[in-house]
């Protein structure tokens, strides 16, 4: 085939994703180090990327400033393009070094990446003599300009410069020399971890000199450790790699095809233990292994970024899929691992046993169908994260019970009785944990509702108090009615259990948008009705008829002191004036069905607030009576046919405290 004929073509079907810019670079130190290995010597092994920038400000290394990249010199003491490398060179797919992995394909890379390749390479030619190969390589032309002449150098070598960097890969490439050392370290690792050695391969950048050597010695944390698996029928071989903490890495796998790193893979998380530093007897380290086979080498693809792999062959008998390669894997890590990762299982185990008993009880019934691998967590895990993991597991349980449900109740003719009564023992001791695992979830809202409570009617830093829609918010969301709320996003059992039970709630409502009066005011208290907890909530706790209930909840700001007389400013009259509203608009059910008896329908006045020098007397002028402990005040109103209840929020908490003690107790939770 003609490399002339068939290159745009080629070009045009090879896939490059643009955060591979550096890959064609990469290669070509990798071809590098492979000629030095063809020709066969032992010593003064060297291999030179250096980096071409543009010349403007180019002794500015400030990253801010760093000139851009424009192209590399890859410079090398190999073999050189003789006669049989020149010919691969020009032949696409030439199968000349397949063995050692090659496709024939690297070539393109280069052009898919930069404009032109220009090479001179010192060879030994077949009749002995040391020669000067030159040719230019581009995307338009091919290989042309070709020219051989005699040596201007004592030894073979090879020096190719990548010219014309593409500002598409350019932009997504790293920027600094020591960022592409380290990445060029990462892609030839192999050669420095396996029998034998890598030639000294340097990174050269305005005067900077980054040598691999140096830079593995400062990465690596102890030796690596290699050993051969069997996955299918397939050998792997396994590099277990420990690189010192201070490497920005994770620990993940890095499947390797032709000596070369293809593809890496986060492992993070995914042994019990394997949580971001891990650490040994001589301090923390990031692990990483690396795998390597003639399998990957078969089905790598030929750009060399991905394999054709599947993820999973289930039922196939000879493909390795993924998901083969990386529990094989994980398994010998694992072993590996194993004394360094005890400690953090058992921190990671200690983690969900004090969140689960400190926090979220709801999940301890649970505990024990989950895994126990998914029961032990990086133990810095925030709560919000540890949560929604638990969570996921609950849902997995459940999602489980429903589907073990549907065989249950459906026994198949071969079920024995006795081991049917086993099966449906276990589902339903199953769905009775589950059970009690709602009932702790909920137990445990309350608890946060009423810390909730609590944090919000203390004083703030700035001195002031909050607003009171953070409170109002809490018991009911505001501007909304039973029809638009969720029964579990209202918090009413905060002030009575009782107002649970109601046939219509509205929160924040103007009197003409709610169905159970034709009252067509829009009063809301004064301009204040924008301060939230002016407004009323409104609930009709209705049984049956004529046996009716209106109650008023009105909440006013914590320690506010500037009560006095009027339905503006004495939440008391105002609660009054609210309850009798509703009654003149005639009282229906939310679906229009009337009331009898709509003024003689009993009215019941909650008052929310702090008892300060002025609310004290507003109670006194209504002729209520104050509570033995002295935290509210309660009395009836004959004309309004209601009784009225002041609750301080102290005493709103502390009832609320005790109502649901035991619970807390049961559940293990904190009331303090």
């Amino acid at each position: 085939m003609s490399l002339q004929t068939n290159l745009k073509g080629r070009l045009r079907n090879t896939s490059l994703p643009k955060s591979h810019g550096l890959m064609p670079v990469f290669e070509a130190v990798v071809n590098s180090i492979q000629s030095i290995e063809e020709k066969g010597a032992t010593t003064n092994r060297k291999v030179t990327l250096q980096i071409n920038r543009s010349p403007q400000n180019s002794l500015n290394l400030d990253i801010k400033s760093l000139p851009p990249i424009v192209g590399f010199t890859i410079v090398d003491n190999g073999c050189g393009f003789d006669e049989d490398n020149f010919r691969s060179f020009e032949t696409l797919d030439s199968d000349h070094k397949i063995a050692k992995g090659c496709r024939g394909v690297g070539r393109l890379m280069w052009l898919k990446v930069f404009d032109l390749v220009e090479v001179q390479s010192h060879f030994v030619s077949d009749e002995g003599e040391l020669k000067l190969r030159k040719f230019n390589f581009d995307a338009k032309l091919g290989v042309h300009q070709e020219t051989v002449s005699s040596a201007t150098q004592s030894h073979t070598g090879t020096k190719i410069k990548l010219v014309g960097f593409d500002d598409s890969y350019r932009k997504q490439a790293p920027i600094k020399g020591v960022s592409i050392a380290n990445q060029l370290l990462e892609h030839v690792l192999w050669y420095f971890v396996r029998q034998g050695s890598a030639p000294n391969i340097q990174v050269e950048d305005n005067g900077e000199v980054f040598d691999l050597d140096k830079l593995l010695e400062e990465h690596m944390h102890s030796s690596a450790s290699t050993e051969t698996i069997k996955v299918r029928e397939y050998a792997f071989e396994l590099t277990h790699i420990k690189f010192r903490a201070s490497v920005n890495k994770k620990h993940q796998l890095a499947l390797c095809a032709a000596n070369r790193l293809v593809k890496e893979e986060s492992i993070q998380g995914k042994l019990p233990g394997l949580y971001g530093k891990i650490s040994d007897t001589t301090g923390d380290f990031i692990y990483t292994c690396y795998v390597s086979s003639e399998y990957l080498d078969q089905h790598v693809r030929s750009e060399r970024t991905s394999f054709d792999i599947a993820e999973d062959v289930e039922g196939m008998l000879n493909d390795v899929s993924f998901k083969d390669i990386r529990e094989a894997v994980l398994a010998r890590a694992k072993e590996y691992l194993k004394d360094v990762l005890a400690e953090n299982v058992k921190s990671g185990r200690k983690r969900v046993e004090d969140f689960i008993n400190n926090h979220a009880p709801r999940y301890r019934p649970i505990a024990n169908y989950i895994p126990e691998d998914l029961l032990i967590v990086d133990p810095d895990k925030s709560d919000k994260e540890l949560e929604l993991h638990l969570h996921a597991q609950w849902y997995e349980v459940e999602s489980q019970l429903v589907s073990d449900g549907h065989d249950i109740m459906k026994p198949h003719n071969e079920d024995h009785i006795e081991e049917y009564k086993v099966k449906l023992g276990e589902y339903l001791q199953r769905a009775e944990d589950l059970k009690k695992s709602d009932l702790a979830n909920y137990v445990s809202h309350r608890k946060v509702i009423i810390d909730l409570l609590q944090k919000s009617i203390e004083r703030l830093d700035s001195g002031k108090y909050a607003r009171e829609d953070l409170i109002h918010e809490l018991i009911m969301p505001m501007r909304k009615d039973s029809s638009e709320v969720l029964f579990d996003s209202s918090n009413l059992w905060l002030i009575d259990e009782r107002l649970a039970f109601h046939n219509y709630l509205a929160s924040d409502k103007t009197f003409n948008a709610m169905p159970i009066t034709d009252n067509d005011s829009k009063k809301e208290p004064d301009l204040l009705s924008l301060r939230v907890f002016d407004n009323p909530i409104l609930v009709n706790d209705q049984t049956s008829f004529p046996l009716a209930a209106i109650t008023v909840i009105e909440i006013k700001r914590p320690m506010r002191n500037d009560m006095r007389e009027g339905e503006d400013k004495d939440p008391i009259d105002q609660a009054l004036s609210y309850l009798e509203k509703v009654r003149e608009g005639k009282v229906t059910t939310k679906s229009g069905r009337p009331i009898p008896g709509n003024n003689d329908i009993p009215g019941y006045c909650y008052v929310l607030c702090d008892l300060t020098e002025s609310m004290h007397k507003r109670c006194r002028r209504a002729n209520l009576r104050i509570t033995s402990d002295g935290m509210g005040y309660f009395g009836y109103n004959e004309p309004s046919h209601a009784y009225i209840e002041v609750i301080t929020f102290d005493q709103l908490v502390k009832a609320a405290k005790e109502r649901n003690r035991a619970f807390f107790d049961k559940l293990g939770l904190p009331t303090n």
